[in-house]
């Protein structure tokens, strides 16, 4: 479960898992140069860090773990749908994003086979969504980042800055 309302630069906010434990940590980075949050586990460990790219022709975000370059996530171009977003993998994988990202309402596929759903229909709570992943054999921290870097990316398309 992710509180949306604090997605800001330089804001902390804990991601709970389905019995409102503590589970992963956000921390927002206020004093960098360019855009940076990380994804702490319970001890701080820094598990995936997700930043701006800074000299990008259109709007990019790298996700790093132990410093060395994970994912790049992008808007999908040639898409006629405008929330659709690629995440490249370092290993070539290539992820499809897509839904209705500025309503917390969409899905994380590998070639058509749904990984997780980000989603506020399963929740009471106002400005709040979960993320659900589907399957064991996927990184619940690269789909925390990936959704992380994605609402980032689309808010900044919007102007939310």
């Amino acid at each position: 479960m992710v509180r949306d309302r604090i997605l800001g630069i330089g804001d902390d906010y804990w991601i709970e898992d389905e019995h409102g434990r503590h589970a992963f940590l956000v921390d927002g980075k206020a004093l960098r140069l360019r855009e940076t949050f990380e994804l702490k586990d319970l001890h701080g460990r820094v598990l995936v860090t997700i930043r701006k790219k800074m000299l990008a022709l259109r709007d990019t975000m790298t996700l790093e773990r132990d410093d060395r370059p994970l994912a790049t996530i992008r808007r999908k171009r040639l898409s006629l749908l405008r929330n659709h977003y690629r995440v490249e993998l370092v290993d070539g994988t290539e992820l499809d994003v897509s839904g209705k990202i500025m309503d917390r309402e969409f899905a994380v596929e590998y070639e058509g086979e749904l990984l997780a759903e980000i989603s506020r229909r399963w929740l009471t709570l106002r400005d709040t969504y979960g993320v659900n992943v589907v399957r064991d054999d996927v990184d619940p921290a690269l789909v925390i980042a990936v959704a992380v870097g994605v609402i980032r990316l689309a808010e900044r398309e919007r102007g939310e800055d």
